[in-house]
C-alpha cells in the first residue's frame, strides 16, 4: 500500500521523538533511513541532537498528496539538475533577510527555469512582470532582460518578498500576493474577516489558493518538513515561542531557515524572524 507524505511526515515525527528520548546520537542520522529524500538543506536544528519538525496542516494534506504524486518525477529532476542554482538561491534570500524556505516559490513559479514566460508576461525564475522587476533595479528592455539571470533576479525576489512581509507579517500571505497582487489580498482579508491564509483563501482566486498549496507541497517534497513559511502567523508565533524555550533549556544555539541565533537570546516575531533582544537571564 503506498504510504502518503502526510502519513510518512507523522511517522517520521513520532520517530524523531523516540529516537530524541532514547539516544544522544545526532537525530538527523539516526533518520536518514527514514527521510523521503534527501532534503535540499537541514531547515532548522537546536544544536546536534534534536531536530525540530513543524507539521503539515491537516486540511492541505490532501491537495499536497495529490501535488506531490503527480508532480514528483519533474520536483527530483528539478534537484538533480538544480544543485548551483539551489545554493546561489538559498544565499541571497538568507543575506536579504528572507527565511530559505522561499527558494521553493521559484520552483513553482517556473520549475528554474530562465526561460520562463507567462501569458501575462512574467519572465525568468522568479516570474516577475516587467514593472516590478524594474521597480526592484533589473534592466527589462529590447537588449536585456535581467528578470532570466539566475542572480539579479533572486536578488530582486528577495526584495520583494521582504516588501510583501512588511505589509502582511504572514509568509502564506505573501506567497498568495505575490501570485495574484497585494490588493486583491487585501481584498480578500477584509471580506472573510481574517488574516489567517486558511481563512481568506475562500475570496481569493482558486489560483492563487492552490499555488500556496503548491508552495507548502514542494516545500514539504524537499525537505520533509515545514520551516517558518509554511506556517501562518498564530502558528509561527507558537513555533518560534516553542524553539526559543528549547534553545534556553538545551543552551544551544538555534538555526531555522539559515539564520542563527545564540541560545541567550528570546526570538521576538516581528517583520524579521531573525530579529532578537537580550532573555533568559
Amino acid at each position: 500500500m503506498k504510504m502518503t507524505i502526510c502519513k510518512q511526515i507523522s511517522l517520521f515525527s513520532m520517530l524523531v521523538l523516540l529516537f530524541s528520548q532514547a539516544h544522544t546520537q545526532t537525530q538527523n542520522e539516526l533518520l536518514l533511513p527514514y527521510l523521503l529524500h534527501d532534503s535540499v538543506e537541514a531547515t532548522t536544528t537546536v544544536n546536534s541532537d534534536i531536530a525540530t519538525i513543524i507539521p503539515l496542516q491537516a486540511n492541505v494534506c490532501k491537495a499536497v498528496d495529490q501535488y506531490i504524486d503527480e508532480n514528483a518525477d519533474i520536483l527530483e529532476t528539478i534537484k538533480k539538475r538544480n544543485t548551483a542554482a539551489f545554493k546561489t538561491i538559498r544565499k541571497i534570500l538568507v543575506k536579504g533577510g528572507v527565511p530559505a524556505g522561499l527558494m521553493y516559490l521559484a520552483i513553482v513559479e517556473s520549475e528554474l527555469k530562465n526561460s520562463a514566460t507567462s501569458n501575462a508576461g512574467a519572465a525568468g525564475i522568479w516570474q516577475l512582470m516587467p514593472e516590478t522587476a524594474r521597480s526592484f533595479g533589473l534592466k527589462v528592455n529590447a537588449k536585456i532582460d535581467q528578470r532570466r539571470y539566475t542572480y539579479q533576479s533572486s536578488v530582486a525576489a528577495t526584495n520583494y518578498l521582504k516588501e510583501l512581509y512588511n505589509q502582511f507579517d504572514d509568509w502564506l500571505l505573501v506567497v498568495a500576493a505575490y501570485n495574484c497582487g497585494a490588493g486583491k489580498v487585501f481584498k480578500a482579508i477584509k471580506k472573510s474577516g481574517s488574516r489567517e491564509f486558511w481563512k481568506v483563501q475562500r475570496f481569493l482566486p482558486a489560483e492563487t489558493s492552490a499555488h500556496v498549496k503548491h508552495f507548502i507541497a514542494t516545500h514539504f517534497y524537499y525537505e520533509a518538513n515545514g520551516s517558518v513559511v509554511t506556517l501562518t502567523k498564530k502558528e509561527r508565533i507558537h513555533y518560534l515561542a516553542s524553539l526559543n524555550e528549547m534553545a534556553v533549556k538545551n543552551d544551544a544555539p538555534v538555526t531555522y531557515d539559515g539564520l542563527t541565533q545564540p541560545s541567550n537570546c528570546a526570538l521576538i516575531d516581528q517583520h524579521q524572524e531573525a530579529i532578537v533582544v537580550e532573555g533568559g537571564k
